[in-house]
């Protein structure tokens, strides 16, 4: 025994047990200890009278102990695949009672096979570590069936196990797994169960376990654990600040909103042609890499002009990143096979990982793994930078065949890391964002071809994001946009008017990086700038000014010439100005059966219909109601035009929900 803060044992008892497999130590200081294997029992050793006494009969060693809150003994028999149980405070030692499983291996409900640790919350629920199932069960009080929580067959997708043997709730009732043959522990959390320690594969450095076998918290939240093949007892801080990140994850509104119209931060002058490479940190610093004359550029916040230029013996720079302590990592693959580090304490660039690929993304997570996206591999592979030995990579996604198949990628580029460790990668030839969840070779499509779930179509993103929601954004290269996610699905936000130069347009871009009031830095490729789209804070103001007007159509109005057999259509044309840029919506009210409603930016040309239009809506059988929707510009002319079928005239009205105010104006005469 160890005492709190002492290095060497404090006490060593001696006992009469043989190849004890399990213990427990109830809160007056008496230790309970298997002595099963040999003896046929479970022994306690009396804190206060310093002797042994047996306390159960087993038929089997129990790999797991747990003494509940009612003073009930559990034994984890994995010879019997059983646990049994029996009250502590009985006076005679009477047979014990089953608490989980048939004494028949299998895997069904009521069964387990080779059990190993177990625990019992305050409701008297039992959780047992069903090892050779590769599952956790959960047996209720009086239930003997159990319920999967985790591993194998689990109800809801969780984490897949490989002979888990020790279990552990928290004060949130989150669950804590030893995986012995993963040789690692894992953790639940609200987002789901990720790798918590042991996460770079069997071995005997600080960082690795072989065959873990149970481990238990001090109250302090670090972990000791028995690293059994490794012959010690490990201890794992908790990280007190262990989410502090170097890039930024605004929250937003459910339908945040974007200036249309990009500002160029920078041009071809500063950060040469095609430029791929940035990254804005917390403190709103931005980095691009030029690869044209081989520097990385710096902007400190607010400032129009680079406030620092590194210069690196790196060639043709596809990405960076930046982490809270400035460092700066950079790819430099394409000749050099290598990703560099420019420690910003020593101002030196040094070599961190040896890779056979250019690095069309870079990460580094919060364990401080850095991953290579390498396109010409089609592999996502990592690597600790905690080891002082730069060892052979990992494989972190993909199997190094290009395919479309869960476990491979094509072309990888963008990828993205969250604090449980999913990796998010952007499958650019097989148009997908892929979802790797700690410790999975097989993806899931989050958006994009074959998605589960119909998402957005996707023609080679080169960009990821999540922000503080774990909403996507995305970079769609061969579409010349940027989408992101909601609760109601994908929109475009920015890029949404084609290809071109214009500074509503761009033209395969290829990553973007928020800064910390939520605004894009994008590299925009072919137009050899870096543009900046401004996120327009007022569009997430939920207060509402609605905004009324009402007309009637008759046969003086002016003739609709979209379609030729209908010349009788009668139409009204409103102009529309707004007072800050939005996403908006109009509802058209009308007893008219048949009834339409256009929006177009600048002028309406009733020879040409189609020309300037930004949205449309209508039809027969629309009962009365009509809606319309459209993102408006406070720096821009709309015009609504109201138009019925064929001899159809009556009463309309426009009524407009907008942030602050929409003015309406009736055109008179565009004939």
């Amino acid at each position: 025994m160890w005492h709190e803060e002492t290095v060497s044992p404090a006490k060593i008892i001696s006992g009469s047990f043989t190849g004890p497999r399990s213990l427990f130590v109830t809160s007056n200081g008496d230790i309970y200890i298997d002595d099963g294997v040999k003896n046929g029992r479970v022994q306690k050793w009396n804190a206060e009278r310093n002797i042994f006494v047996m306390v159960m009969s087993v038929n089997s060693s129990c790999w797991g102990l747990f003494v509940d809150i009612n003073n009930t003994l559990y034994c984890s028999m994995i010879d019997r695949d059983q646990v049994v149980k029996r009250s502590l405070n009985d006076s005679v030692m009477a047979s014990n009672r089953v608490a989980a499983g048939t004494g028949i291996g299998g895997s069904a409900l009521n069964q387990l096979e080779g059990p190993r640790g177990i625990f019992v919350d305050v409701n008297y629920d039992l959780y047992v570590a069903d090892s050779s199932n590769n599952r956790v069960q959960l047996f209720q009080p009086g239930e003997s069936n159990g319920i999967t929580i985790a591993g194998t067959t689990s109800l809801n997708p969780t984490i897949t196990l490989r002979y888990p043997t020790g279990i552990i709730l928290d004060a949130e009732k989150y669950l804590f797994i030893v995986e012995i043959l993963n040789h690692r522990i894992v953790g639940s959390s609200l987002n789901g169960f990720r790798c918590l320690v042991g996460c770079y594969g069997r071995g005997s450095q600080s960082n690795q376990l072989f065959s873990p076998f149970i481990c238990s918290f001090d109250h302090s939240g670090n972990i000791f654990v028995t690293d059994q093949s490794n012959h010690r007892i490990q201890k794992f801080l908790l990280m007190k600040d262990s989410f502090a990140l170097s890039f930024n994850q605004p929250k937003f509104c459910s339908t945040p909103i974007w200036n249309s119209n990009g500002i160029t931060f920078a041009n071809r002058s500063i950060v040469g042609s095609l430029p791929r490479a940035i990254f804005v940190n917390t403190n709103n610093t931005i980095y691009a890499a030029n690869h044209e004359n081989n520097t990385i550029v710096i902007w400190q916040e607010e400032s129009a002009n680079p406030t620092k230029i590194i210069q690196g013996n790196f060639t043709l720079p596809s990405s960076l990143f930046v982490t809270s302590n400035g460092d700066i990592y950079i790819d430099d693959g394409v000749k050099n096979g290598r990703v560099q580090k420019w420690n910003a304490e020593r101002n030196i660039f040094v070599m961190v990982m040896s890779v056979n690929s250019s690095c069309w993304g870079l990460f580094v997570d919060i364990n401080n793994t850095l991953y290579c996206s390498m396109i010409d591999r089609d592999q996502v592979v990592k690597r600790s930078l905690n080891d002082s030995v730069m060892a052979s990579n990992r494989v972190a996604a993909g199997n190094g065949t290009e395919g479309s198949a869960s476990n491979q990628l094509s072309s990888p580029r963008g990828i993205f890391v969250d604090v449980n460790y999913d990796l998010y990668v952007a499958d650019c030839y097989n148009h997908r964002i892929q979802l790797f969840q700690s410790g999975e070779s097989k993806g899931i499509t989050v958006a994009g071809n074959k998605s589960l779930d119909p998402t957005i179509t996707l023609d080679c993103p080169s960009g990821i994001i999540l922000d503080a929601e774990k909403y996507l954004f995305i970079v769609d290269n061969n579409n010349h946009r940027i989408v992101g996610s909601s609760l109601n699905g994908f929109r475009c936000l920015v890029g949404c008017y084609g290809r071109g130069s214009q500074s509503n347009q761009l033209f395969s871009p290829f990553i973007f990086s928020f800064d910390r009031s939520g605004n894009m830095f994008v590299s925009d490729q072919h137009n050899d700038r870096i543009q900046k789209f401004q996120y327009i804070e007022d569009s997430c103001n939920n207060s509402l000014l609605i905004t009324m007007y009402s007309s009637v159509l008759t046969s003086n109005s002016s003739i609709y010439f979209q379609v030729c057999s209908e010349f009788d259509s009668y139409y009204e044309a409103i102009q529309m100005n707004v007072t800050i840029t939005g996403h908006y919506t109009f509802l058209i009210n009308s007893k008219m059966k048949t009834i339409y409603a256009y929006i177009y930016t600048n002028n309406f040309n009733p020879f040409d219909v189609t020309e300037n239009m930004v949205s449309r809506s209508g039809g027969s059988g629309n009962q009365g109601q009509l809606k319309v929707t459209a993102v408006l510009q406070v720096n821009l002319t709309y015009v609504i035009v109201i138009v019925t079928s064929r001899n159809l005239m009556g009463n309309f009205s426009i009524q407009g929900s907008d942030r602050r105010y929409i003015g309406f104006n009736r055109i008179r005469e565009y004939l």
